[in-house]
């Protein structure tokens, strides 16, 4: 035989490399073990899922619509303290102001009320200063006319001499008094 050429081997391996017939799937003696392999790992995998994960992931999801609720209840009750304790606070803080204005109120009063007070006796204070200055007023006025005939008639006494020379007579001086 001749020396085979590079052309000849090639198309040798080729032609065992296709004559495997290609891809195993493909082949139908190779489905019947596929297909048992197959329902094998089906059901294994279904077994695991159905009774190891889906109970795990159900408790899990069960376990947090369980907080989750129960933190949702817990926050409502929470808002709803709150909004009692924020209308107890309101109804404090009103009450709160009304004391404070009624405290206010009585104590402008009581200072008003005293300033009142110390106001009228400081002008009964004064009223009677007043009064006994006027009657010191008067008796010094009364004691200044009392004596105003006498230095009326002393005055009298005194121009009589200066212009005529001469002193008046009691009689004359008490007669000027009378016409005062």
């Amino acid at each position: 035989m001749a020396a085979p050429n590079s052309n000849d081997t090639h198309a040798t391996t080729e032609a065992e490399g296709h004559g495997g017939g290609g891809l195993p799937q493909f082949e139908t003696q190779h489905w019947a073990g596929q297909m048992g392999y197959l329902l094998v790992l089906f059901f294994l995998l279904y077994f695991l899922i159905a009774k190891v994960f889906a109970p795990r992931l159900r408790r899990v999801m069960d376990e947090r619509r369980e907080t989750i609720s129960g933190a949702v209840a817990t926050a409502r009750q929470v808002q709803a303290e709150a909004a009692e304790q924020a209308a107890q606070a309101q109804a404090d803080l009103a009450k709160a102001r009304a004391d404070a204005r009624a405290t206010a109120a009585a104590a402008k009063a009581r200072v008003t009320e005293e300033a009142n007070a110390r106001q009228a006796a400081e002008e009964a204070v004064v009223n009677a200063r007043i009064a006994e200055a006027e009657a010191a007023i008067a008796k010094t006025r009364d004691a200044a006319m009392g004596n105003v005939s006498t230095i009326a008639s002393d005055a009298a006494g005194a121009m009589v001499e200066r212009l005529t020379g001469q002193a008046a007579t009691k009689a004359e001086l008490d007669l000027a008094k009378g016409a005062v």
